[in-house]
C-alpha cells in the first residue's frame, strides 16, 4: 500500500512551542504528573482573565454575530482601530486599511502568502517568533535571519541587516516588543530599519502584539508612525494585552506608501475574502477594549503582578552560576543564555527534555526560536510569583548537578 505523505512544503516547518517535547509533557500529564507548562504566553492558563468588561460585550452581541460579516472585520472594531493608532501618531489610515483576522498569526500567513513566490526572501529576526519563519517557508520562500545582538540588549544589528539585503529580498520582519527576548527598540534603532526599507524598495512587517506590555514606563513606538515613505504592514491583537488569547482576534493595519502596492494589497484582499470573514463574536471585543481604561496597566505598573513576575525571574535567572539573563523590557517572556562549557551542553532539545523529566517544567529551546546555538532557552513569565519562584527553585536545583551526557 502507497504511504500517504504530507507535503514537502513541510520539511523545514517547526514550531516547537507546540513540539515533540510538549507531546511528551502531555503524556506525562496523562499519567498524573503535574507539569508547569511554560511552553506557550497563554494568561488565562496562570489566572490572568479577561476585564469583566469583554465578556458582557460578547455575551450583549452574541445575536449581532450569527452571520458573516465583511472579510475585513465589522465597521465599529475597524473604526476603534483606526482611532487607536490615531493616537499613536499614525493619521493616514482609513478603515479600508484594516484587516481583521482570527488572531495575528492567520494574518502573518495571509500577508506572506499574498507577497512570496519560489525563491523569494524575507528578513527576520534570530532569535525568531517562530510562525514567520515557517510561514515565508511554506509559501515557497525563504527567510533569512538577521542578528538581534545579546551584547545590545537584544536590539537588531542593523549591520547585519545591510549585508543580508539582495534583489530577492522583498521585506523586513520587525517584532517589537520582541518576543522571546522581551526587548524593546528605541526609535534610533527603527529609524535605522526604515531607512534600510526605503533604500531597498523593501516592505516592512511590525509584529506589535506586545505593544502595551510594558515595563518601568517604558514607550513602544508603532513602526508605522516613522513613515509615509515605506509600505508598512501592522500586526496586532488582543490575545496579550486584554488576555484572550482563546478568542483569536487579531488585526492588521496597511500604512505608508502604497503607490506601488495595488497588486499586493489586492492579493491580501483575496485571502481574506477566501476565509469569508473572521470569528465574529470576538470582533466585538475590539472597540471595548481599545476604548477607556487599559487594564493591562494594573499588571505592568511598578508592583503590578507582571512587573513582579519579570523581576523575580530576571533577578533569580542571573544568580543561578553559569545563567545570565538580559532585563526584559515588554512582552512576557526571557531569554537567558547558558554556559554551554560549564554544563556540556551540546543539545538544547536535550536540555529542556532533561529538565522536563526531572523538575516537571516545560520550557522551549532556544533552536525552537532558529537560534543559532544550544546556549539559550525561554522562559515564560507568566504564573504568579508563588508559582514563579517555585520554578526558579527547581531550576537552580537541576543546574547545580546538571551535565549533559
Amino acid at each position: 500500500m502507497k504511504t500517504i505523505k504530507k507535503s514537502t512544503k513541510l520539511d523545514n516547518v517547526c514550531y516547537d512551542i507546540r513540539g515533540p517535547i510538549v507531546d511528551e509533557a502531555n503524556r506525562m500529564l496523562d499519567e498524573g504528573i503535574d507539569i508547569i507548562m511554560l511552553n506557550t504566553g497563554n494568561p488565562p492558563e496562570f489566572d490572568l482573565h479577561a476585564p469583566d468588561e469583554i465578556i458582557r460585550d460578547i455575551r450583549y452581541n452574541i445575536r449581532e454575530a450569527e452571520g458573516y460579516s465583511h472579510s475585513k472585520g465589522i465597521f465599529p472594531a475597524r473604526k476603534a482601530i483606526v482611532q487607536y493608532y490615531q493616537t499613536k501618531g499614525l493619521m493616514n489610515i482609513t478603515e479600508e486599511d484594516v484587516y481583521i483576522g482570527n488572531g495575528s498569526s492567520e494574518l502573518v500567513q495571509f500577508c506572506v502568502q499574498a507577497l512570496m513566490n519560489d525563491g523569494d526572501e524575507l528578513l527576520i529576526p534570530k532569535p525568531d517568533y517562530p510562525l514567520w519563519t515557517a510561514s515565508v517557508t511554506i509559501a515557497g520562500g525563504k527567510a533569512v535571519h538577521y542578528l538581534c545582538d545579546e551584547e545590545s540588549n537584544w536590539y537588531p544589528d542593523i549591520e547585519d541587516i545591510r549585508k543580508k539585503v539582495n534583489d530577492k529580498t522583498k521585506g523586513i520582519v520587525v517584532v517589537n516588543p520582541n518576543n522571546p527576548t522581551g526587548a524593546l527598540y528605541p526609535k534610533e534603532i527603527l529609524e535605522e530599519i526604515v531607512q534600510i526599507a526605503e533604500e531597498n524598495n523593501l516592505i516592512i512587517f511590525a509584529d506589535e502584539i506586545y505593544d502595551q506590555v510594558l515595563y518601568d514606563d517604558a514607550v513602544h513606538i508603532p513602526l508605522a508612525s516613522l513613515t509615509e515613505d515605506v509600505l508598512v504592514i501592522t500586526l496586532n491583537g488582543l490575545s496579550k494585552s486584554h488576555r484572550i488569547p482563546g478568542f483569536r482576534v487579531g488585526w492588521m493595519v496597511i500604512s505608508g506608501n502604497r503607490k506601488n502596492a495595488k497588486d499586493y494589497i489586492e492579493g491580501i484582499d483575496i485571502m481574506t475574502s477566501m476565509r469569508l470573514c473572521s470569528n465574529v463574536p470576538a470582533q466585538y471585543t475590539i472597540q471595548t477594549s481599545l476604548g477607556g481604561y487599559q487594564s493591562i496597566y494594573d499588571l505592568t505598573r511598578s508592583g503590578g503582578r507582571l512587573w513582579k513576575q519579570r523581576n523575580i525571574v530576571y533577578q533569580r535567572l542571573n544568580e543561578i552560576p553559569g545563567i545570565s539573563c538580559t532585563k526584559p523590557e515588554g512582552a512576557m517572556y526571557c531569554f537567558p543564555k547558558i554556559d554551554v562549557k560549564r554544563f556540556n551542553i551540546t543539545d538544547d532539545v536535550q536540555f529542556v527534555l532533561d529538565f522536563l523529566k526531572q523538575e516537571r517544567v516545560l520550557l522551549v529551546q532556544g533552536t525552537g526560536f532558529n537560534w543559532h546555538a544550544p546556549d539559550h532557552f525561554r522562559v515564560v513569565f507568566l504564573p504568579a510569583p508563588t508559582m514563579l519562584t517555585e520554578t526558579m527553585d527547581r531550576l537552580q536545583r537541576f543546574m547545580g548537578g546538571y551535565i549533559q551526557k
